[in-house]
């Protein structure tokens, strides 16, 4: 960068000069995202001070580096994400004299603010170690993953600190995605999104599932030293997105990146006994004081807890919890055992409800999804569990044998056939071959990923 000139370094060609000062001065940085039929385009473009276009450079770069690169140069920057190619192209065709466009353009950022430098600062995307890390939870207000991907060679390195685990992938191409589940807050239906990054083989299949916040530039940029496909699906149904991670491939794994949280055996003991001790606090507060009492006490001992950082000894204030989790695991079992759910009590399991609709329960304080039951199209009128190379699952089929709804994973047979044959549902157990599980889940109109 000159003092009166920015100077754009344009390999096997003369280096472009764009003026800082004057009418027609460059004055802002922008680093668009363009929607294509044919994949998506990251690229920066400069703009003069009427918003007109003075070089186009189409490409993926590491968003931290532009802005730096924006920062030094004395430039305002924007990111526009457009939704359309139509909008973009609408926001980017308006042009200078002299107007430029490259696809291979090296930015001239220097001094202070060298890509070295900024990289050793900067994440989550560092050039210099190579790696590419999350910079969110998978949901808003989660933790951050502590999950690392880095090449070596062309063999995709997917870490998980946190769980001590390390695969080693050859993929064809990243899935960067982003679904919606309905889940209940205060007895209110709300919408949650999930976001994450997924590692697929040459059939779509997935090989590892990585939950988190992938910055898309910087996911493009680290794909793009390989030349690997990046998949955009951060817009696309979620219905769409749940079916495809649904597909799962041979050794296939899901790397969370958090600690799992284990109680120790002391503490396990003292929270026991904590919650012995709180039935017979709640005892005898509710009948000398009433019960708004005892919630009033419940809540001031909540937030302590919280100060504290002593979560776990909340069982002293919610000291049912000792006796309805043992409960409702054992009245859970029952119904198994009698053929009227089918699956863990966690969730995912099935019910049918009074109106003759299968219920799909997907988890704790999330929307149940709804079937009806019925020999039409699109109504679930059996199950089908299936083995493929190493891999299981279940199918709930239509009258025709298409797939409903796919839900992988593994589902005891003996289980199944009871809770099928209960129900009036037809059975089926089959070992799937390539070709046939391959069409099997990628027609599933939905699935549980």
């Amino acid at each position: 960068m000159d003092e009166d000139c920015l100077v754009v370094d344009v390999p096997g060609r003369h280096p472009i000069r764009l003026p800082l000062t004057g009418r027609d001065r460059a004055d802002r940085l922008v680093m668009y995202r363009l929607p294509r039929e044919n994949g998506v385009v990251y690229g920066v473009a400069i703009l003069n001070a009427r918003g007109k276009g003075m070089l186009d450079s189409p490409g993926a770069r590491p968003r931290h580096l532009v802005e730096a690169f924006a920062v030094h140069a004395g430039l305002l920057f924007e990111y526009r994400p457009h939704a359309s190619e139509r909008e973009g192209r609408a926001d980017l065709e308006t042009r200078a004299r002299g107007w430029r466009n490259t696809a291979d353009v090296g930015l001239p950022v220097r001094g202070d603010h060298s890509p070295r430098e900024v990289a050793l600062r900067l994440r989550p995307y560092d050039e210099v170690s190579g790696e590419l890390r999350p910079c969110e939870g998978a949901l808003e207000g989660a933790p951050c993953p502590a999950t690392t991907l880095s090449w070596d060679g062309r063999t995709l390195v997917a870490a998980d600190p946190a769980a001590g685990r390390a695969l080693r992938l050859l993929p064809a191409s990243l899935y960067h995605y982003r679904y919606e589940r309905r889940v209940l807050v205060s007895g209110k239906e709300e919408t949650r999104t999930l976001t994450g990054l997924a590692v697929l083989d040459a059939d779509g299949l997935v090989l590892a599932d990585l939950p988190g916040e992938w910055p898309p530039h910087e996911v493009a940029a680290f794909a793009a030293g390989r030349r690997l496909p990046v998949h955009d699906a951060l817009v696309a149904p979620s219905r769409w997105v749940r079916t495809t991670l649904s597909r799962r491939g041979p050794g296939w794994a899901r790397l969370a990146g958090l600690a799992v949280p284990r109680m120790s055996r002391a503490r396990k003991t003292v929270a026991v006994c904590a919650g012995v001790a709180g039935l017979f606090a709640m005892a005898y507060v509710v009948t000398a004081g009433g019960w708004f009492a005892w919630r009033g006490l419940s809540a001031l001992g909540g937030m302590l807890l919280d100060l504290l950082d002593a979560k776990w000894l909340a069982v002293f204030f919610a000291p049912l919890l000792v006796v309805l989790r043992p409960a409702r695991e054992a009245w859970h079992g029952r119904r198994v055992r009698r053929g009227t759910a089918l699956g863990p009590p966690g969730g995912p399991y099935l019910s049918v409800s009074r109106g003759r609709t299968l219920r799909v329960r997907l988890g704790a304080r999330m929307v149940p999804d709804d079937l009806e039951i019925g020999p039409g199209p699109g109504r679930a009128a059996g199950l089908m569990a299936y083995r493929h190379e190493g891999l299981s699952g279940l199918f709930v089929v239509d009258g025709e044998g298409g797939p409903v709804r796919h839900l992988p994973g593994p589902w005891p047979l003996e289980d199944a056939h009871r809770f099928a044959a209960r129900r009036g549902l037809g059975f089926e157990v089959r070992t799937l071959g390539r070709e046939e599980y391959l069409d099997l889940t990628a027609r599933a109109h939905d699935a549980v990923p």
